[in-house]
């Protein structure tokens, strides 16, 4: 007889779902809260590379953007960038390499240094404007990928009018890529931003050469800038005033931390003091800030002098890219081609890079607190995500590089402002007084430039306020819907503890008493006990055992428990701290099953206290009504309830 086939719509369906989820195969993770399991560590000069994506790819609109937010006063406000740059993020990040080795950057230092919910929800609230950061990285970079492509004159035609199409096909590819597979990013990185960087240097000698033949250029521009500012302090000052709109020049330091586990350091490096690695990340961070210095003044210089205002402007040949209207003009159309092939490489790869730190950066967090479903452990569901967000912010700003500026700044400026926070209150708590000063000077100079970038441009953080809510709300909705959840990772027993279990387990049905602790003396436990045993028909007969469970931390979604055994006034006592009081007794009752063999009874009381305050006090301390959530933890643990411990209730 010949088997009939399984239907294959189905098949197909459970083949969708495991290749989606597959990432969630135990063998392919590296443990709660850690990062995804790492290739090959590499030299941290390739490294950089990876970080260079999103750094250097910059220099496609990062001139432009200067000129049309500072006109002749660009070089001047790019001066006081590359100032901010080499004096102020540059020491906070090699801060951040230190006390963070592993890659988990800034944002993990405010949590360490902020207990409890005041660091969860600041954690989420960053994790708002990293989602901006990141996500306007992969938007902002796939437009200027198209403006690129769409002035190109051997594409302007066939593409002319399509910008946010080829926009939005620019993504979808990036986040075909991340479905089938990211590998060897690293060796591309280093091809991408080899040839990059050697295109531009090519293109800002020529324009620089063209300066030094054509010193009128240079004196019709200082002219035009003391004709409109007199004052050499009025230009500072405007310099100053605009600089938080050049801000995106200072991006890249977050993801220069991130992939720190990527560096190779010294065969005596051990995971507790990785000097190596740390080495390695410090010069990536200080090569890179200087390598992007020298590319900022310069090309900030040509541009500005050698580009009519007119073209920087919407619309104009030189939005969005400058030093491709530079090399296009001075080294004719085949190398403008080439030069303009490889913006649109690194610029899209370097949404690719920005599509690996959100990748990086949200199963760190989100899933350990229970603010997200488990499956966002898995890259490709969390892919097909980010990439539908992607599309929805591109098709709202239209796809204008112009327009996402100044969510892209906030984000940056947010995150630097954050780390620059964290390490001056990590040299606060180590009492170095004079880092504390450092550190303390140039986060007030972030924070001042965050709200000038926040007030002269508001769209940034409101896009960010976009994605906190979101992140928030979605959070705290999916802690509630997975409040039910066994949130206990092992349950480890003490010899007092496994004495108390194995003496009751042979004397016949394992009784424990739940009891919130007070005084704790013998007055305590016989009343308890007494209430107990005539509430629930206990017979004096059979021995009891109390269980005493107190929160230490309930932010935390998920922790080990350690039940301790005591003896107090002749009363057996089992002792556990956790995360939350019904799921700490649930997981001690399945443990008790488990070594025991038997079923274990637990006795509860009610309480008079309304189900609304119960259920937020569950949700925020970890306590309220015990004894119901404590059988669905139970319920939805074991569906047996054959093998289910029994839950009283009196």
């Amino acid at each position: 007889m010949t088997r009939r086939p399984a239907d294959p719509r189905a098949a197909r369906g459970r083949g969708l779902r495991s290749w989606l989820l597959e990432d969630l195969n135990p063998e392919n993770q590296a443990g709660p809260g850690a990062s995804p399991k790492l290739p090959h560590r590499r030299p941290w000069w390739r490294v950089m590379c990876l970080t260079g994506l999103d750094y250097f790819s910059t220099l496609g609109y990062q001139p432009g953007i200067a000129a049309l937010a500072a006109g002749v006063v660009a070089p001047v406000a790019t001066v006081v960038l590359v100032a901010l740059t080499l004096f102020g993020a540059l020491p906070v990040y090699r801060r951040v390499a230190r006390e963070s080795p592993h890659g988990q950057g800034s944002i993990a230092m405010l949590e360490r240094i902020l207990p409890r919910w005041s660091g969860k929800l600041l954690v989420l609230a960053l994790l708002g404007f990293a989602a901006t950061d990141f996500i306007i990285t992969i938007t902002l970079s796939a437009a200027d990928a198209a403006a690129h492509m769409l002035e190109n004159p051997y594409l302007s035609a066939p593409l002319h009018g399509h910008q946010i199409t080829v926009t939005l096909v620019l993504i979808g590819t990036l986040g075909a890529v991340f479905l089938k597979g990211f590998r060897e990013a690293i060796g591309i990185a280093v091809i991408l931003v080899g040839v990059y960087l050697t295109l531009n240097l090519v293109v800002i000698l020529v324009a620089l050469e063209r300066l030094l033949s054509h010193p009128h250029v240079v004196a019709d521009w200082r002219t035009q800038l003391f004709t409109q500012h007199p004052d050499p302090i009025a230009i500072a000052v405007i310099a100053l005033l605009v600089f938080p709109r050049l801000a995106l020049g200072l991006s890249g330091f977050e993801t220069g931390v991130a992939v720190m586990p990527l560096i190779k350091g010294r065969p005596t490096d051990s995971e507790d003091r990785p000097l190596g690695r740390i080495q390695g990340a410090r010069r990536l961070l200080t090569t890179a800030a200087v390598i992007m210095s020298l590319f900022l003044i310069t090309s900030s210089i040509t541009t500005t002098l050698l580009i009519p205002a007119e073209e920087f402007r919407p619309g104009g040949s030189a939005n969005g890219r400058a030093l491709a209207f530079l090399a296009h003009a001075h080294l004719g159309e085949v190398f403008g081609s080439v030069y303009d092939i490889s913006t649109v490489l690194i610029l899209w790869f370097a949404g690719a890079s920005a599509m690996a730190g959100l990748l990086n950066l949200i199963p760190r967090y989100l899933p350990r607190y229970g603010m997200a479903p488990d499956w966002t452990r898995a890259v490709r569901p969390l892919v097909l995500v980010l990439t539908g967000v992607s599309f929805l912010v591109t098709i709202v700003f239209r796809a204008s590089v112009d327009a996402q500026g100044g969510a892209y700044a906030t984000g940056v400026l947010v995150l630097i402002t954050s780390a620059a926070l964290a390490v001056t209150l990590a040299a606060h708590r180590q009492r170095q007084r004079l880092p504390r000063l450092m550190f303390g000077v140039i986060t007030v100079v972030l924070v001042y430039t965050t709200i000038d970038n926040i007030i002269e441009r508001p769209d940034g953080v409101k896009i960010a306020s976009l994605f906190i809510v979101a992140i928030i709300g979605t959070s705290l909705l999916s802690r509630i819907l997975r409040s039910t959840e066994l949130r206990v990772t092992g349950v480890r027993t003490d010899e007092v503890a496994d004495r108390f279990l194995t003496e009751a387990a042979a004397r016949g049905d394992i009784n424990i008493i739940a009891n919130e602790p007070h005084e704790r003396d013998d007055k305590e436990y016989r009343i308890k006990e007494t209430e107990e045993r005539a509430h629930n028909r206990i017979p004096r007969t059979e021995p009891v055992l109390f269980l005493e469970v107190t929160v230490a931390d309930p932010s935390e979604f998920e922790s080990p428990l350690t039940v301790s055994g005591e003896e107090r006034y002749g009363h057996r006592i089992l002792r556990v701290q956790g995360t939350s009081i019904p799921n700490a007794i649930a997981a001690t009752l399945l443990h008790i099953r488990d070594v025991t063999g038997r079923r274990p009874h637990v006795y509860f009381d009610w309480t008079e206290s309304s189900p609304v305050v119960a259920l937020l006090r569950y949700f925020l301390l970890g306590e309220g009504e015990v004894a119901p959530v404590t059988r669905e933890v139970l319920r939805h643990a074991e569906p047996d309830p054959g093998r289910r411990p029994r839950v009283h209730v009196a």
